[in-house]
């Protein structure tokens, strides 16, 4: 009798390190710069305490840090791309913020069991590869009653679809499990089980350019994932992504004038109590 030969284990480690490089890329300090209202939203939402103790998970150049950090809180950022920690320490000295900024990864966090009050994670811990793993350690560096806070983009969402934009030029990594899977409310709670009770709201924030040309250029230049595609395709192919991409801000575009854009990106705010 024939059998199917199994599926060849996925290297996440080497997904890992790849991912590591692509983030490293570019500038994704400046699109995160756009994206602020997150977590101010995501903060706020979770209802932070001053005086708690909070970690955020991929940091990246410390939007939820610094929300949290506002809010009195006291706070620690980890990521595992250095040069985004120091674009942190920047912004935080800037507004002369105490923020702790270490590196670090999501799925071996480099703290104790439940020394946190809360954790957040703004469209960053979705990009983990092993999804379990990361949220598993979310779940074991908040004490008992202490709040997970995170925002992820959906699938149905703009970032879902330029995402399969882009995967139509240049295929993921066979294997692994998308990240816009967290910005599923039951995908959530089956990666964190009944180690956390989540209320979950579905938000928009809208992301606004000069045209669709310059929404291209920017994430071409600047978002790690974009830029690591087009550096992967030939002239051609790279005509063709940017042609796709900017086709796609027309679509979403809600304003229709042929000018300046604005493009309403769903995202999932999750925010949960420890049990």
């Amino acid at each position: 009798m024939s059998t199917t030969p199994a599926a060849p284990a996925v290297d996440l480690a080497a997904v890992k390190r790849r991912q590591r490089t692509v983030w490293a890329s570019g500038d994704y300090a400046a699109i995160a710069t756009l994206i602020v209202p997150i977590s101010e939203r995501l903060a706020d939402a979770a209802d932070l305490r001053a005086g708690s103790r909070v970690l955020d998970v991929a940091t990246g150049s410390g939007n939820a840090a610094i929300a949290a950090a506002r809010m009195g809180c006291e706070v620690t950022g980890v990521d595992y791309v250095p040069a985004l920690l120091e674009r942190g320490r920047e912004r935080a000295a800037a507004e002369r913020l105490a923020i702790t900024f270490t590196e670090g990864d999501v799925e071996d966090l480099p703290v104790a069991d439940a020394s946190y009050d809360a954790v957040t994670s703004v469209v960053g811990a979705m990009f983990a590869p092993d999804q379990r793993r990361a949220a598993a350690e979310m779940a074991r560096v908040v004490r008992p009653g202490g709040c997970v806070a995170l925002a992820s983009w959906t699938p149905e969402g703009f970032l879902g679809d330029m995402f399969r934009t882009m995967a139509a030029h240049v295929p993921p990594p066979a294997g692994v499990a998308s990240p816009l899977m967290w910005g599923s409310e039951d995908h959530v709670a089956s990666l964190f089980g009944d180690a956390v009770r989540w209320r979950h709201r579905r938000r928009h924030f809208t992301f606004r350019f000069a045209s669709p040309e310059r929404y291209v250029e920017m994430f071409a230049t600047t978002y790690g994932p974009t830029l690591a595609a087009m550096e992967s395709l030939d002239e051609e192919g790279r005509a063709g992504l940017a042609h796709d991409l900017a086709a796609l801000a027309r679509r979403h575009d809600r304003l229709g004038g042929g000018g300046a854009i604005a493009i309403p990106a769903e995202y999932l705010e999750s925010v949960g109590l420890r049990r």
